[in-house]
């Protein structure tokens, strides 16, 4: 039988891994109903822009004024005659009326309009992944997003994952909630009931299996 080497990653990514799920079973573990695929229920919150997106900017009539700039890792962005403007948090609609407002010291009526690209959104609007995932990380938050859409992302388990003791970390009503995760049952056996709906925010913690 193979064992896999560890060393000091490996010890601190299971010490990690252990101590949140142990944090988890404390606060008791619940079970999420069985997303319907297809038969969308709930109406996505709206994008609110993350340091890493990409923003076009345009403002009408004053091409010298449109411009494609990234937002900084300090959630701000720079623009021609606006500096360090908060962009963070805010729809592409709310930023466009922000800038507006502050051209209009410069001209009249302006008129801007802000495509995102690149998305990245902030940590209250991502998914992130801890754990034995193939490529754990950070996922932008998607309409009807599901744990199966999630496991696509980051490439599924590795081979040391216990799938089945998988949980979901999830913010509610100021409160933190544990939901289970049937990965395994999801991923090895085709089970759909274990697919479940995602939400902004989550964080999902794969432990590696102790055998």
């Amino acid at each position: 039988m193979f064992v896999r080497p560890f060393g000091v990653r490996t010890v601190l990514r299971a010490v990690f891994i252990l101590a949140s799920v142990a944090v988890a079973a404390c606060s008791g573990v619940e079970d999420l109903p069985s997303a319907k695929l297809g038969d969308p229920t709930d109406v996505a919150p709206a994008y609110r822009i993350g340091p890493g997106d990409n923003l076009q900017v345009f403002v009408w009539r004053n091409p010298e004024l449109t411009i494609t700039l990234p937002v900084r890792p300090d959630g701000r962005i720079t623009t021609p005659l606006i500096e360090d403007l908060d962009a963070t948090g805010k729809t592409p609609t709310e930023l466009a009326r922000e800038i507006e407002e502050k051209l209009s010291v410069f001209i009249q009526d302006p008129l801007v309009s802000i495509i995102v690209t690149g998305f990245v959104g902030p940590l209250t609007q991502q998914v992130r992944v801890v754990g034995e995932a193939a490529v754990p990380q950070a996922i932008p938050f998607r309409a009807n997003m599901t744990v199966l859409d999630v496991m696509i992302a980051v490439g599924g388990l590795t081979e040391f994952a216990a799938g089945n003791d998988a949980k979901i970390v999830r913010l509610v009503g100021g409160g933190q909630k544990v939901y289970r995760a049937r990965l395994d049952d999801l991923l090895k056996d085709g089970d759909i009931s274990a697919n479940v709906a995602v939400l902004p925010g989550d964080v999902l913690i794969i432990p590696e299996s102790i055998f």
